[in-house]
């Protein structure tokens, strides 16, 4: 592929900064097809699912894009409003809020772009966005708290796809974590307190990341010890003891062990205690998705009241609350540090 050039280069333009604001992404719409095409991007990443390509080629062609993008696509209308994926309505707030704060810091040639992992707006659109804009220098920022090669690593793969064919090339940094950020964790607390203040406080708290599996863990993935992090930082903000807040894995996918323990499991054996009530909060995710909505507030709130248990809450995730959005500002803005 031949280098791409920028037609509309300028000596007098003036020099900008950009902000590449990146999620995991969506479907287009909740229906079979465009789950199939989302699902076979996702699940096509060698960082996301780390098995011979020859094998999982036709293990994900011959079963899963057969069977599971119905059966998501059912999911998806559940959560499904009428402005569209839940990811991707709060992302495009999140954009624009960051925005704001930031040029009210750094000035009006700070821009922010919004783009998804797999799905749309794609990466690609993202960076060219921001160079039509003059961004010589880019911050990539993965809205993931906690490091994972699946994501954040991910993330910096499909970003050198990009810009590999760019013939000017940005200066470039990447962020890799924030998961013990003062103003992640005091958001977060903020976010739970005024949850209790609304609605009483819980008989357990229950802090649900996304897992992976414990292989990777075990090849020097940081993921499940930044997810431990948070946890406890959360817990002594909100001074709880730890057998009143516990932390737990979701969304594992497949026969291997992920890492432990799993949310599902805990909810089960929760439920057979009798235990009355309990919140779930999911700190690794910025905003409300499939996971979160369907996953969380319908399928294990099910789990838990069948099992026994009294009442389970599902407190919103940071979106485009205005501690998230300084809590990104505080984050970006020492990533920035010597660009303005």
């Amino acid at each position: 592929m031949p280098f791409t050039a920028q037609q509309n280069f300028d000596h007098e333009r003036p020099v900008a900064t950009g902000i590449l604001l990146v999620n995991l992404g969506t479907p287009d719409a909740p229906t079979t097809s465009a789950v199939r095409r989302y699902l076979k991007e996702f699940l096509s990443d060698p960082r996301v699912v780390e098995q011979p390509r020859w094998l999982w080629w036709l293990i994900l062609n011959g079963i899963i894009l057969n069977v599971r993008p119905s059966k998501s696509a059912h999911a998806y209308r559940k959560v499904w409003t009428d402005e569209g994926s839940p990811l991707l309505t709060v992302g495009r707030r999140q954009r624009q809020l960051l925005e704001a704060v930031l040029r009210g810091r750094f000035g009006e040639d700070l821009h922010v772009e919004l783009a998804m992992r797999y799905g749309n707006p794609a990466i690609r659109a993202g960076l060219e966005a921001l160079r039509e804009k003059n961004c010589r220098r880019i911050l990539v920022l993965p809205l993931y708290p906690q490091y994972s090669a699946t994501t954040t690593g991910s993330t910096f793969d499909a970003v050198a796809d990009v810009l590999k064919n760019w013939r000017r090339v940005p200066e470039l940094r990447m962020l890799d974590a924030y998961y013990a950020h003062p103003a992640y964790i005091g958001a977060l607390a903020g976010s739970v307190r005024e949850y209790w203040t609304e609605h009483g406080e819980p008989d357990r708290l229950l802090m649900s990341f996304h897992g992976i599996p414990e292989r990777y863990f075990r090849a020097g993935d940081p993921y499940p010890c930044h997810c431990r992090k948070t946890a406890r930082l959360l817990r002594e903000a909100l001074e709880l003891p730890e057998e009143l807040a516990q932390l737990t894995f979701q969304s594992r996918f497949g026969r291997e062990p992920w890492v432990q323990p799993y949310t599902d499991a805990t909810l089960t054996e929760w439920g057979r205690q009798g235990v009355g009530t309990v919140d779930v909060i999911c700190p690794g995710f910025p905003a409300d998705c499939l996971e979160t909505l369907e996953e969380i507030a319908i399928q294990n709130r099910e789990l838990f009241v069948e099992s026994g248990g009294g009442e389970l809450r599902y407190i919103p995730a940071l979106n485009d609350s205005s501690a998230h959005i300084r809590a990104l500002a505080e984050v970006a803005e020492a990533a920035l540090a010597g660009w303005s």
